[in-house]
């Protein structure tokens, strides 16, 4: 985080409301303790949130005393900048591309720091701490600066920005780890609960006015909780009786199936999540 604001001057942190960012953000505020927190937190909202998600980051935002920045998918629709998927399994999780690149631009952002981590997708596993984009906010895995010694190289030329994953070596245990060691509360969707969801190719979604219902699906209450909160239209649930990060944290230590298992956009093909970071997504 130091490193950012030291070699950058107009950073970002991207902030969904999931685990991660939230590690992000305290770990911002720890490090620049007890001035605040020099860059402000940008979210991309897709319009197809939990509303627990966005309830949980104003009031988080607020007890950080942070600045935060939103831009939405929804402008980018109405701009023309790009068009609404369709169908039963339309998303709007792939526009989010656009529209962050658009805020990069517009805000001059020449660094956005985020909470990739390499155990989550092979994808992510080839990121570096600090992972180059060129002026078109695109990433060339095949081009990635060498990191010796902690040594962070952010030179750049005009129009080119960074994105930079400080917990990349993290996993997931070690997030929840970390959170019940700070005592930090957490949104109400990582723990137990009963939930009108969709049985969808083996994956539970929330039932929601953004999910069109096949004829042949059955909507009913499961027992279940989030290990990703993201787009309500490709995040799954998981059935799990966790009600405490104690008990989230000895069933992550047995999961042999990272989270991004349950998002549905990282199945659309072998090489979904990677075309997409291409692209500039996160």
């Amino acid at each position: 985080m130091r490193e950012v604001a030291a070699q950058f001057e107009r950073p970002a942190l991207l902030f969904s409301g999931g685990k991660d960012s939230i590690v992000l953000s305290w770990l911002a505020r720890k490090a620049f303790w007890p001035a605040r927190i020099p860059f402000p937190l940008l979210h991309i909202d897709t319009g197809h949130n939990f509303e627990e998600t966005i309830t949980y980051r104003d009031a988080w935002v607020e007890k950080l005393n942070a600045r935060l920045q939103v831009r939405y998918v929804q402008d980018s629709i109405n701009q023309g900048r790009v068009a609404e998927e369709t169908g039963p399994n339309a998303s709007r999780n792939k526009l989010q591309t656009v529209t962050l690149l658009d805020a990069i631009e517009e805000l001059k952002i020449d660094a956005a720091i985020g909470g990739g981590r390499r155990d989550e997708e092979k994808a992510r596993a080839k990121e570096r701490f600090f992972s180059h984009r060129d002026d078109f906010g695109q990433w060339d895995p095949k081009n990635q600066r060498p990191e010796l010694w902690n040594l962070f190289n952010g030179r750049k030329h005009p129009g080119e920005h960074f994105r930079v994953f400080p917990i990349s070596n993290w996993t997931e245990l070690d997030v929840w780890q970390y959170l019940h060691h700070e005592g930090i509360e957490m949104p109400s969707l990582y723990f137990t609960h009963m939930r009108d969801c969709i049985d969808r190719d083996g994956v539970l979604f929330a039932a929601s006015s953004y999910i069109k219902v096949r004829p042949e699906e059955v909507v009913k209450p499961y027992q279940v909780r989030f290990r990703t909160v993201g787009d309500m239209t490709c995040t799954g649930a998981v059935l799990s009786p966790a009600a405490s990060m104690e008990e989230i944290i000895a069933e992550v230590s047995l999961s042999r199936v990272t989270e991004r298992g349950t998002r549905s956009d990282d199945k659309r093909s072998e090489a979904a999540m990677e075309d997409r970071k291409k692209e500039g997504y996160f």
